[in-house]
């Protein structure tokens, strides 16, 4: 299945998150788009729940179907509690870490600042979005895409940094210092379901 492309205010409205990360769009409207959305009064099954709060992850990271699938596998492989695994791979990803510094206003920004190679992990360019930053690495921007204008205005309106990332704001570089904890994470999203939904 493609990356959804469509409408992002009316996506967040259906499930009920911000996926542009202001909020803007649940403030006017907290429900779900067309006609019956305000009166919705039918009861979401069990499998709806699962599903509906995979899409909810999934957009709000910005991947396709193939790569939240391989990423929940890679999950399952590590030690620990499969959800949480998922949640900290999902943030490890050099796209979702240029958003979280900073550098971008949403993950879809970030993605296009690396697809394009303005990035640089460890002081090399790398133009995959979903490359896997381990702790200790220094996220930073090729010196010629500092003064992009995108880049200024969301450094501008940047102020908070999460407790696992360190940024140099006179050198425009973040590390990620460590995992992130789970409390550190999305709290609207119920990750139990979503490993309930793979292992129908």
């Amino acid at each position: 299945m493609a990356r959804y492309t469509g409408p992002s205010w009316k996506l967040s409205r259906r499930l009920g998150i911000s996926l542009s990360g202001t909020g803007k769009e649940l403030s006017k409207r907290p429900y779900g788009p067309g006609q019956h959305g305000p009166n919705s009064r039918r009861k979401v099954s069990e499998y709806g729940l699962q599903l509906q709060e995979k899409q909810k992850l999934r957009h709000m990271y910005g991947m396709n179907e193939r790569q939240f699938n391989t990423l929940f596998e890679a999950a399952g492989k590590l030690q620990g509690i499969h959800g949480e695994n998922f949640m900290i791979l999902l943030e490890s990803r050099l796209d979702n870490l240029v958003y979280r510094l900073g550098l971008a206003r949403t993950r879809r920004q970030a993605r296009q600042l690396v697809n394009h190679g303005h990035v640089t992990v460890d002081g090399k360019r790398v133009d995959i979005p979903s490359y896997r930053v381990a702790p200790g690495q220094s996220i930073s921007l090729r010196e010629k895409s500092r003064n992009l204008d995108v880049v200024k205005s969301a450094i501008e309106m940047n102020d908070f940094l999460p407790s696992y990332l360190e940024f140099d704001a006179e050198k425009l570089e973040g590390k990620f210092a460590r995992y992130p904890e789970r409390s550190e994470l999305p709290a609207e999203i119920n990750e139990q379901l979503i490993v309930e939904w793979y292992s129908r």
